[in-house]
């Protein structure tokens, strides 16, 4: 899967400082439009979670890494269930 929850994270943070720019700030409906789609965003990765912690599997999406994906050292991979 090419997108990540880091990525939505710096997606989000980059339209946080374009809202910032005294010289050319970003339009705030556009601002907000981005925010609701990370909202639902963010609550299909809680919905994934959920799944996770149910069925006790340990396969994702890869939206959410797990300890065997390619987890940032900022960001670790969900712990190992027993």
């Amino acid at each position: 899967m090419k997108n990540k929850m880091d990525d939505l994270r710096n997606h989000l943070f980059a339209t946080l400082e374009a809202l910032r720019d005294d010289e050319n700030p970003m339009d705030l409906a556009r601002a907000r439009e981005i925010a609701n789609v990370g909202r639902v965003l963010v609550d299909s990765a809680k919905v994934e979670v959920d799944f996770l912690k149910v069925t006790g599997e340990r396969q994702s999406t890869g939206f959410l890494p797990l300890e065997d994906d390619d987890a940032t050292p900022s960001r670790p991979a969900l712990p190992a269930r027993n």
